[in-house]
């Protein structure tokens, strides 16, 4: 390179001028070196004239040597010479600095620059010939220094002093058209920064005139036209007007027209013409624009020098060009053309050149876009490194920044999108918000700054659900749009978006209003865009998405219809090779599928899968996108398959599914909605196969799906919804009751989280209903009944006429219709039952998969209805519909099995009607056609087997066909063992079994297995997971079994056999409970932390049991926490199942760890003092089992005098003289006898209304007789019990009584002939006791141990004044009276009176005082036995609070209250009453009554009971209290009470309702 000095005469030293920077060109004109010389050195000595220096002068590239000479002279001149001159010198330093500013970008030489120019400006006279040009260059640095600072005053002052030139300039002036240009590019460098299209206006206006003050030719004129095509861009890019862009091209094609080959102007004017050629690609997509604009600018870099300071710029024009052809066409090699140009670009310019933040952020956008099409996070990273760089090289300030810091935001976007971390998305948003609060209020480029700052809250928000994210979003968005003119291109764009954000929102909420608020601003962001715009598409497929999101909450069929066309159109705009085309696929392909949900369409779904198929197979593997659109693929397909059954589409959409998934990285927030999806295709090819591989995986996925979505999220009823829907048809398949429960408890969740008028909510209702009715079906909760109905029914009167869905939901109304008649027999039931089975069957049509399902429901539903009005026209429909749903159904359909069934006992039906053999053959066929389509191990299994045993049977007793009997008793055997399914079906099953096999094959040992087996299942039907209420109600159907089984046993000589299936059968819950309060001091032995597990599970299963179950008159959210607690007691049972079998299996001796003891067991821990002895009566025989202390085996009395018929005659007998004197339920005063003064006679101590009847001796006497002779005597006369008079001293031996059935409310205490010279009674042979069971009883024998002397005590209390209950005042003289004789005995002793003690402190007195006596009213619950209570002033004490009570120290409890042995009927083998809660809670012995009393007797019978206890204490008792001659003490009271009123019937009835209970 040659470098060139300066010509002597223009070096000169003005006064005042310091030095000179002298400049080097080189001969092509550029600034190639630079040095400086000190003008006051050269003056100085030792330089003489004409003296030569060599200095090195600094280049651009490197130091080069220059030789410098001067010759120093001075040159007289005057003032005026001598400023103009300095400021000629000042126009030089201002072009230096200038000119090293664009090399370095050091604001410390734009500012000098500035102020060299300034300066000069300053220095020039006004009317100067050079005052225009010294004002153009200082606008010119002004703005170049605003480029770099953003300062508005710098681009307002540049702007200010152009024109200033422009105006100081003659119109003739050859340098105007110069000026004019300047001054254009000035108004359009302010227009970018302040958006006023004013500036624009006079960046063109201005630029015209100077290109027509330009002569063709002249040298500046195609660089002049070239700004104005700049100028004309912008005001494009801010009007969209498609004529400013057509000129601009115009303009600069003409300017590179102009510009000879080889002219160094050429790159730049190129580069400008590809600038303007892309900017209208992205307004009409014209693929010939953006090929000609790429192709013009790598004309612009193969023109270009590759030492030429400008030619990274252009290169990263060219590679953003390839860039935006890639987004057009999805060609990888434009793509990797872009890359390679910017990575060239950044290579050139040295380390710290202004422009390559510039570059660095181009390429980050580049490698960003390549990460969006293959996903590789090799190159999202490295577009997070570029444009970090970018930030990082940009100072603090710098109006680039916030671009950049923008471009940084999306790069860490996209990376979250792929990998779903939040600290991606973190970075991404403080980027953004940086930006936004760098950029001044009045930027341009604001707008698009708030728009990546909302979209970027809008991914963190679909990450975690955080609402305050899409807040943000939506308010960013709106600033943005707020700030974009009306008429800017990007308007519509925005809108878009923040119709999206209302969307997301809508989808969070739920609420309406965000979605109407979404379709509409899409809806002018529509309207806004030009035809032929290639956003349109975009936007109506946006558009469309939108419509379909309202269809599905509002179900308006106009809503989907819209969705479809918009999104029709969408992809008819879009090119065939258009990457965006997939998208547009998959909307339109979702749209079609909710239409064919609304209209059960076939050619909606088939319209579906082929638009989502094509979006799949259009869609690149690896590309982030494919998951969704397989999804979509799946749903479509499963959607397909429940309408036509095709097992190749739902094989296809779990395999879509599946792979979506795989392809879903964890944490992804599409992933809960991708594991919802397939489990909705693997219950669906379930519900058509019944694999339980199926079912099981649709569960798992879809808890996982649940576990991952936010509380909140408007989805999460969906999926709860589908996860209830699951669990409920495994346990369909399995019987598993903790499946149901979970159904259960989902749907309610899935029902209160959706809100009213939401068109998923008639579905949920009615698989709520559903699960109801499945789980009534398992355990008879009369309360799921009545929510199955009221579900099933709503669910129906929100489901629109014409929907698809309707027919399912009237299904299942009937289903809980039909379930109601079977347990009330409401014939209006069944009625209405059978009219909305129809409904359903005739809006199905005729090829779809559920019409089998259907016809089977009607079917059944008008078999019921013949079996209660032997109608044959029902027998002959339900034929008719079960035969049609055969015919119908698939041969793998999973109800094909249900269906054969149904028509089997269809068959049976009409057999026992006609008698016909035929019909019984057809029966049997039919039902074991339904036992070989059964799966091994489904639950339905045991229900046919019991069906097929018994038409066998039933054709066995017609033929007397052998081989039937022994195959019925095979087939009842092989259901009532199977261990699985439903224990009340195999509970059916093994009565089946018993009772054929007694009745034929008596001595087989299979008899008494099959009674074994039916007694066992009793105890899995009362289950502990089951209220104590309901565990009550269940045993009213089933409590006769025992009873049953012991009068077998005892014909067979078994009496062993018949007392333990008793002891197994009878007293079931207080059994259990029991259970739960075992000793568990040899297991803590062998293993602390078991022992210990065992006792808090049984607490807190005791607990469980006196819940309160739900009811249908609570709120939903009541509901869900009483399913809450169910599932809880449910899990507990399951639990304490595990424990117990934990204990039996591990532990060596604990084999029979709370197992039923064996007869033999019971023998070896029976009281000294006397019998025990069961009655046991049965329609078949009646029969005593008598356990006496040192007999290896019971002792069987048989009964032969006596029938279930007359028990049940003197129990109802009873009952009615009880009610008639109004000493049971409907008496509040004793009917006293005549000779008694009834005037002042106190109410007794019960709660009833008055009734006044009387009624003849006879009756209770009689009772009583018949009991004596017929029952008590023979016993007795066989035990060899012999009579003692009253006046003998020997001791009356103790007799327990365990009477069965009617028995239980008899006083066999008390039975004996009253009267006449025949008189004799019970009590002259023995002290009676009751006790609810054997083992009770045995466990106290065996357990029997000291009280605890700190404990040992008696508390009383009376309750005479119960607010709205009768004075009881004899309480009060009851107590007093004991507690003086008590204290005057030195015991230990507590009394409290009316409200002196609440409830609360009563039971801590029980705790505290072994023994109790209770002087109050009490009231039997007939309903609820556990609600039972004892009323005290301040409120009730329930039996279900006292048995919670572990009372380990107490003794006798004295319950002076009327009532509190009378028990329930329906529960005679239940024993639930206050006497025998009482024993439950740890009472060792109680005297309770068994019908009202007398306030004026019971204080006397009080005080002698009392008084016998205390007059036989020792002294080693101190001040303790004993109860154990507690029996001998009732009895001797009784005797004094008898001895004062005699033994009229009257006086019998006064002092027989007094009994002992325990040992």
């Amino acid at each position: 390179m040659e470098s060139r000095g300066l010509n002597r005469d223009l070096l000169a030293s003005p006064v005042g001028i310091d030095g000179v920077r002298i400049i080097a060109k080189s001969e092509e004109g550029q600034d190639v070196a630079f040095t400086h010389l000190h003008c006051v050195n050269m003056r100085s000595g030792g330089h003489a004239h004409g003296h030569t220096q060599i200095r090195k002068m600094e280049t651009c590239d490197k130091q080069s040597r220059l030789v410098l000479s001067w010759e120093i002279r001075d040159i007289p001149t005057d003032s005026r010479t001598t400023v103009q001159a300095r400021a000629a010198l000042l126009d030089i330093r201002r072009n230096w600095f200038e000119q090293r500013f664009k090399r370095t970008g050091a604001l410390s030489d734009i500012a000098e620059a500035v102020s060299a120019a300034q300066q000069a400006v300053n220095l020039t006279p006004t009317g100067h010939p050079d005052l225009a040009a010294r004002l153009g260059n200082l606008g010119g640095s002004l703005g170049d220094r605003f480029v770099r600072t953003g300062a508005l005053s710098d681009i307002d002052e540049s702007v200010s002093a152009t024109q200033q030139g422009v105006d100081l300039t003659p119109a003739n002036h050859p340098d105007l058209s110069l000026m004019l240009s300047n001054l254009g590019i000035s108004c359009a460098v302010r227009f970018k920064r302040t958006g006023t299209l004013n500036d624009l206006a006079e960046s063109i206006s201005a630029t015209q005139r100077a290109v027509k003050l330009t002569p063709a030719g002249h040298p500046n004129l195609p660089t002049t036209l070239a700004s104005l095509g700049t100028s004309l861009r912008l005001r494009f890019e801010h009007t969209g007007t498609l004529s400013d862009i057509a000129e601009s091209i115009s303009a600069t094609r003409q300017a590179v027209e102009l510009i000879p080959a080889g002219h160094p102007d050429l790159p730049d004017v190129l580069a400008s013409l590809g600038r303007s050629l892309a900017t209208r690609f992205m307004r009409t997509g014209a693929l010939s624009d953006i090929a000609e604009s790429i192709s013009t600018t790598r004309q612009a870099v193969d023109l270009t020098p590759a030492a030429h300071p400008d030619l990274p710029d252009k290169l990263t024009q060219l590679g953003n060009a390839c860039r935006v052809r890639f987004v057009r066409t999805g060609a990888l090699n434009d793509l990797a053309e872009s890359i390679s140009a910017i990575q060239r670009a950044i290579e050139l310019p040295p380390t710290g050149h202004p422009n390559l933040p510039h570059t660095l952020t181009s390429l980050g956008v580049s490698f960003g876009v390549r990460f969006e099409r293959t996903g590789a996070l090799s190159d999202i990273a490295e577009s997070i490194s570029a444009t970090r760089r970018a930030v990082e090289l940009t100072p603090a300030g710098h109006p680039a920044l916030p671009e950049m810091l923008d471009s940084l935001g999306i790069s860490f976007s996209f990376r979250s999108r792929r990998t779903g971390a939040l600290s991606d998305l973190a970075e991404s948003i403080s980027a953004s918000r940086q930006a936004v609060e760098l950029t001044p209020v009045n930027h341009p480029g604001l707008p698009v700054m708030l728009y990546n700052l909302g979209v970027s809250c809008i991914d963190r928000f679909e990450r975690t659900g955080a609402l305050n994210d899409l807040a943000e979003s939506i308010s960013a968005i709106q600033r943005a749009v707020k700030l974009t003119p009306a008429d800017h291109p990007s308007l519509p764009h925005m809108l878009t978006s923040l119709g999206n954000s209302f969307g997301h929102r809508f989808e969070r909420t739920g609420i309406l209003s965000d979605i109407a608020e979404s379709i509409s601003t899409t809806q002018k962001a529509i309207e806004l865009t030009p035809v032929g715009d290639p956003e349109l598409s975009i936007r109506l497929s946006n558009f469309a998405s939108l419509l379909a999101s309202r269809f599905e909450r509002t179900g308006v069929l106009a809503d989907i219809d819209e969705s479809i066309s918009a999104s029709q159109q969408a992809v008819r705009l879009t090119p065939v090779d258009h990457p965006n085309l997939p998208i547009k696929l998959t909307i339109l392909g979702s749209s079609f599928m909710l239409r064919f949900r609304r209209t059960s369409a076939i050619s909606d779904i088939a319209e579906s899968i082929s638009a989502t198929r094509q979006a799949v197979e259009l869609t690149p593997a690896g590309h982030p996108e494919l998951p969704a659109r397989l999804t979509s693929l799946g749903s479509s397909l499963g959607c397909r398959f429940e309408r036509t059954g095709a097992l190749s589409d739902i094989a296809e959409s779990i395999s879509s599914m599946q792979q979506a998934i795989e392809l879903t990285p964890a944490g992804h927030p599409a992933l809960p909605h991708r594991l919802n999806g397939s489990g909705f295709s693997f219950l669906f090819r379930f519900r058509r196969t019944g694999a339980l591989s199926d079912i099981t995986e649709s569960i798992s996925v879809t808890r996982q799906a649940v576990e991952l979505t936010p509380a909140d999220h408007p989805h999460l009823p969906d999926m709860l919804g589908n996860l209830g829907g699951s669990s409920r048809y495994r346990f369909e398949r399995t019987g598993a009751l903790n499946d149901l429960s979970e159904s259960i408890s989902a749907i309610q969740r899935a029902v209160k989280l959706t809100p009213t008028g939401h068109p998923r909510l008639p579905l949920l209702l009615s698989s709520l209903g559903l699960s109801f009715i499945r789980r009534f079906q398992r355990t008879g909760v009369v309360s799921d009944l009545d929510e199955s109905i009221l579900a099933t029914q709503r669910a129906v009167e929100l489901t629109p006429a014409d929907h698809p869905t309707l027919p399912g939901m009237l299904s299942n109304l009937a289903g809980s219709l039909d379930h109601r008649f079977t347990r009330t027999g409401d014939l209006s039931d069944i009625t209405k039952s059978i009219l909305a089975i129809r409904q359903a069957v005739d809006l199905t049509p005729a090829d779809h998969p559920n019409l089998p399902g259907m016809l089977l429901n009607l079917g059944i539903s008008c078999r019921h209805r013949f079996e209660r009005t032997d109608e044959l026209n029902d027998l002959a429909e339900s034929f008719s519909a079960i035969q049609r749903a055969i015919d119908h159904a698939s041969a793998g359909d999973s109800n094909l099995p249900i269906m054969f069934k149904s028509l089997g006992i269809a068959f049976e039906l009409r057999s026992q009607r006609t008698r016909a053999l035929s019909d019984n053959a057809e029966s049997i066929s039919a039902t074991q056609k339904a036992v070989e389509l059964t799966p091994a191990g489904h639950p339905a299994l045991l229900g046919m087997l019991h069906d097929l045993g018994r038409s066998l049977y039933n054709r066995s007793v017609l033929t007397g066909s052998r081989d039937d009997l022994n195959t019925s008793i095979v087939h009842s055997m092989s259901a009532a063992t199977c261990g699985y399914g439903c224990p009340s079906e195999r509970l059916s099953a093994a009565r089946l079994w018993a009772r054929v096999s007694y009745q034929h094959y008596p001595d087989s040992p299979q008899t008494l297995d099959a009674f074994d087996t039916a007694v066992q299942l009793m105890s899995l039907i009362v289950s502990l997971d089951q209220t104590v209420e309901h565990r009550h109600t269940l045993l009213q159907e089933i409590s006769g079994i025992p009873c049953q089984a012991a009068a077998v046993g005892c014909s067979l000589g078994r009496a062993d056999k018949a007392v333990e299936w008793l002891e197994q059968g009878r007293c079931l819950v207080w059994t259990q409970l029991n259970k739960l309060r075992t000793q568990i001091g040899g297991l803590r032995m062998h293993d602390e932390n078991l022992a210990q597990h065992v006792l808090d599970v049984s607490r807190q299963l005791e607990n469980a049991g006196s819940r309160q179950g739900s009811h249908i008159d609570m709120s939903i959210s009541e509901k869900i926490s009483a399913e809450d607690e169910a599932r809880a007691h449910l899990e507990l049972a399951n639990e304490w199942d595990t424990l117990l079998g934990n204990v039996r299996s591990n532990i060596p001796g604990f084999e029979n760890f709370l197992q039923p003891s064996p007869c033999s067991s019971l023998l070896q821990h029976l009281p000294d003092s006397g019998p025990i002895v069961i009655i046991n009566v049965h329609e078949d025989r009646c029969d005593a089992i008598a356990l006496v202390a040192g007999l290896d085996e019971p002792f069987h009395i048989p009964l032969h005098g006596f029938s279930q018929e007359k028990a049940n005659t003197y129990c109802n007998e009873l009952t009615a003289h009880l009610q008639r004197k109004e000493l049971r339920m409907r008496a509040v005063k004793a009917d006293t006898d005549e000779k008694e003064d009834t005037e002042n006679e106190p109410a007794e101590r019960a709660i009833r209304p008055s009734v006044n009847k009387k009624l003849g001796t006879e009756i209770f006497c009689g009772i009583l007789r018949c009991l004596w002779n017929e029952v008590v005597k023979p016993i007795l006369d066989a035990l060899g019990f012999s009579r003692l008079e009253s006046s003998s001293e020997t001791a009356l031996p103790r007799i327990w009584w365990c009477p069965t059935g009617p028995m239980s409310f008899l006083p066999l205490h008390a039975a004996g002939i009253y009267g006449g010279k025949d008189s004799d009674s019970i009590l002259n042979y023995a002290v009676s006791s009751y006790t609810p069971s054997i083992a009770l009883l045995a466990d106290r024998v065996k357990n029997d141990r000291p009280i605890d002397k700190n404990v040992s005590g008696l508390f009383l209390t009376s309750q005479p004044n119960v607010p709205g209950l009768c004075l009881i005042s004899g309480t009060t003289a009851e107590v007093r009276s004991i507690h003086k004789q008590v204290v005057g005995h030195g015991v230990r002793v507590l009394k409290f009176e009316g409200s002196d003690v609440t409830v609360d402190k009563a039971l801590e007195h029980m705790e505290m005082f072994s023994c109790i006596h209770l002087a109050c009213h009490a009231s039997q619950a007939q309903k609820e036995p556990l609600q039972s209570r004892f009323r005290f002033h301040s409120g009730s004490l329930e039996l279900s609070t006292i048995i919670r009570k572990n009372l380990k120290n107490a003794d006798p409890a004295f319950l002076s209250a009327c009532q509190t042995s009378t028990g329930e009927e329906r529960l005679s083998e239940e024993v639930v009453h206050l006497a025998a809660g009482m024993l439950a809670a740890g009472y060792r012995r109680v005297v309770a009554t068994m019908w009202a009393i007398a306030d004026k007797h019971a204080p006397e019978v009080a005080t002698d009971f009392y008084g016998y206890l205390l007059d036989r204490r020792v002294e080693a008792d101190g001040s303790g209290f004993d109860g154990s001659d507690s029996a001998y003490a009732l009895h001797q009271a009784i005797k004094r009470l008898r001895h004062r009123i005699g033994d009229s019937e009257q006086s019998l009835l006064t002092w027989i309702p007094y009994v002992h209970f325990g040992f």
